[in-house]
């Protein structure tokens, strides 16, 4: 039995007492910068895992998503398919509709016409990848990317096809990609949250976002998303009361981490701890967040790379430009989430606009991570939750249709991170229904970006009550043939 030391009113049992007290500057020192989380509580230590370092050399750093919610259409973007322009208005056939679940807004339509795209498509870059006339920027960058046309998923409707793309599980109350990032690799910057969450909207139907996707879950809330807003206060909460100093708040916070630390002695409860860290990163926010949202330094060259609207806060550009800034700053995940993609009817004008929303953008954000000499350390990602059907929703005509849900196959692209460039992986037949070649399940796609971080998904684990979790649950594999 392991002996306790009083210490001016605590008790200190012999793990407490070493990992607090008698380490040596030195030791601390180093061990901080080598493994931030070492003397931190967690499942992984049960697996013989260290948190805060990778379990292989990684080939990015961090992540930037650029979360296309409500589900582009693959059809219009990136999946050029001639032939559903020939069967125009035929049934879509049998044989290729399958026994397919469907959503209660096409069920009980009479007939499934097929639509091919109102837009033209063209070849460009190396891989002579398709890519339609709605995308003249991104056409520009095909040589960056690894565009992945088999994706698919397990979920028909929006929110639970977001949540398992995002927590690995459709019913939600699970860690978000970027906590367990956070959770396996620790802080690269200590005066800026791990992960950090940017919303925007377009001119569609905006589906609903909500904080449970980023969500920490059952992991310490440290490692929970911290969502910055277009407001005069990015981070709510985070200023001075009124008639509080600098000084006073530090007075402040240091007596709060007192009676937290007598607390945390009393009960043991992790959150306690979390609870601290949370008040200290808070605090050096206070300067760190107004030096990241300030624009005045970009260059013109800058503003013009990502279009004017970068300037208006709140804007997907503007968010993708702070995306880039937060990233260089040492952000292990920026998610963005650009809502407006749920074109059910009305398409042709609805995705015309949306596309112009986000094109530029997220082209300039490959491109200016790649002049900075980040982009093979930052791993960008561009895409939505599902795909949309090959057959209309509702009335079709020459110049409007809408398309519904589609879960069997839809299109993301990759950049950076020692993701393989200027390829196409994947295929689906010829109208754009089904995968024909190499499959991309969600897990897999979760499997793959872990393990450019350097992170086995296998064994990035969390044991929560009596079960062993992980972001891709019980399966997954890694897409060797994307990467570099």
């Amino acid at each position: 039995m392991e002996k306790e030391i009083i210490e001016h009113g605590f008790s200190f049992n012999r793990r407490r007492f070493l990992s607090t007290m008698s380490l040596g500057i030195g030791s601390v020192a180093l061990g901080s910068l080598l493994m931030p989380d070492l003397l931190k509580g967690g499942g992984m230590e049960e697996e013989g895992l260290a948190p805060g370092i990778p379990h292989f050399a990684p080939k990015a750093k961090r992540v930037i998503y650029l979360f296309q919610n409500g589900a582009p259409s693959q059809q219009e973007l990136f999946d050029y398919k001639p032939k559903l322009r020939e069967m125009f208005g035929q049934e879509i056939p049998p044989s290729v509709r399958g026994t397919q679940r469907l959503t209660g807004m096409t069920a009980n339509q009479a007939s499934f016409p097929l639509v091919g795209s109102f837009v033209d498509f063209k070849q460009y870059g190396r891989s002579q990848a398709w890519v339609s006339s709605l995308l003249p920027y991104t056409s520009k960058i095909v040589d960056d990317l690894c565009i992945v046309r088999s994706m698919y998923t397990e979920a028909i409707n929006h929110d639970p096809a977001l949540t398992f793309l995002q927590t690995g599980s459709q019913q939600g109350n699970r860690p978000s990609m970027g906590s367990w990032l956070s959770y396996g690799l620790g802080n690269e910057n200590k005066n800026l949250p791990n992960f950090t969450v940017l919303l925007s909207r377009g001119v569609g139907n905006g589906q609903g976002v909500y904080s449970k996707l980023w969500s920490n879950g059952f992991l310490d809330s440290v490692h929970q998303g911290v969502q910055f807003s277009k407001g005069e206060d990015p981070v709510l909460y985070l200023r001075d009361p009124e008639g509080m100093d600098r000084k006073e708040r530090r007075d402040m916070l240091d007596r709060l981490s007192e009676l937290n630390e007598m607390s945390y002695q009393e009960f043991g409860d992790p959150e306690i701890s979390a609870k601290i860290k949370q008040y200290e990163m808070a605090y050096r926010m206070q300067t760190a967040v107004p030096e990241v949202m300030d624009l005045s330094k970009e260059s013109d060259d800058i503003i013009k790379l990502y279009g004017p609207e970068c300037l208006v806060p709140g804007t997907y550009a503007a968010n993708c430009l702070l995306a880039r800034k937060l990233s260089e700053n040492g952000v292990r995940f920026v998610q963005l989430y650009h809502q407006g993609w749920d074109q059910h009817g009305n398409l042709p004008f609805e995705i015309t606009k949306q596309a112009m929303d986000v094109d530029q953008a997220s082209a300039a954000l490959v491109t200016d991570l790649k002049q900075r000499g980040l982009l093979d350390e930052t791993l960008v990602i561009w895409g939505g939750e599902f795909g949309r059907t090959s057959y209309t929703q509702g009335k079709l005509s020459a110049e409007n249709y809408g398309r519904d849900h589609h879960p069997r196959c839809f299109t993301i692209w990759m950049a950076g991170g020692g993701i393989k460039p200027g390829i196409v992986y994947g295929e689906t037949d010829e109208l754009g229904y089904n995968i024909a070649k190499d499959p991309v399940h969600v897990h897999d796609f979760q499997a793959t970006i872990l393990h450019q971080l350097g992170l086995n998904h296998e064994k990035l684990i969390f044991k929560h009550l009596g079960r062993r979790y992980r972001l891709t649950d019980v399966s997954g594999k890694v897409v060797r043939d994307i990467i570099s």
